[in-house]
């Protein structure tokens, strides 16, 4: 995966969109994911799984913790796949 940060966002939405059944228009950076987003823990644990597989990246319980935010989500992707 390469580190562009618009394809970045652009996948990570695709992905947020598909497992929370969201429309993708109303998916904004400063989204919270459970709060805007309507996410339950299932659906996050569901949403860190696809991305650790969409992704080809690892997400460790204690950062999955961390992804609060659209933005948080994209951030840590690009950190993850810039090596």
């Amino acid at each position: 995966m390469t580190n562009n940060i618009e394809e970045i966002s652009n996948k990570v939405i695709n992905i947020i969109a598909d497992k929370l059944s969201v429309e993708k228009t109303k998916i904004k950076m400063n989204s919270t994911i459970m709060e805007d987003l309507g996410a339950d823990s299932l659906d996050t644990v569901e949403l860190v799984m696809a991305l650790e597989e969409e992704c080809k990246i690892s997400v460790s319980d204690t950062e999955a913790q961390e992804l609060k935010t659209v933005q948080n989500i994209v951030d840590f992707v690009a950190k993850k796949t810039a090596s």
